[in-house]
């Protein structure tokens, strides 16, 4: 059987995004998301944050490592990739498993700017179907008008 890979997340940057080049001239950027759940326990609600490791190829790196700071919410999509390695200090095998971004959406700066007032870059073609002009800006949207 043929598997499936693909995880979509939503957080916050750890920090700054950092770029290298590989011997053959690709760049590649690794980046950390901070993904926060909130939920209770006995009527006491609690938090709990994953740190989720993302690395970015070719012309997304470059945009990653242009666009991108330490504090920006992001989403990105792509496929999970499991790098293992033996430890040169200990000599034991280690394994971490990463999200290999293939897709993203630049969330905006949650600062009520521009950012958020236009419709979020991302690297797929589909996300540009959202005009600006065709958003009411007195929330007069009609639910009752949507057809789902």
């Amino acid at each position: 059987m043929r598997g499936f890979s693909k995880a979509t997340v939503a957080g916050n940057l750890v920090r700054d995004p950092e770029m290298r080049t590989t011997t053959s001239g690709t760049n590649v950027t690794s980046l950390a998301i901070a993904v926060n759940r909130v939920y209770k326990v006995d009527g006491e609600q609690r938090e709990e944050v994953s740190y989720i490791d993302c690395t970015a190829w070719g012309k997304l790196a470059e945009m990653f490592n242009q666009y991108l700071k330490k504090g920006d919410p992001i989403l990105v999509s792509g496929r999970l990739n499991q790098r293992r390695w033996e430890d040169k200090e200990t000599g034991k095998n280690r394994s971490a498993v990463e999200i290999v971004v293939e897709d993203f959406t630049f969330l905006g700066k949650g600062d009520g700017g521009s950012a958020n007032a236009r419709p979020a870059s991302s690297s797929s073609a589909a996300s540009a179907d959202v005009v600006p002009e065709d958003i009411p800006e007195d929330d007069s949207i009609d639910l009752s008008e949507v057809p789902f």
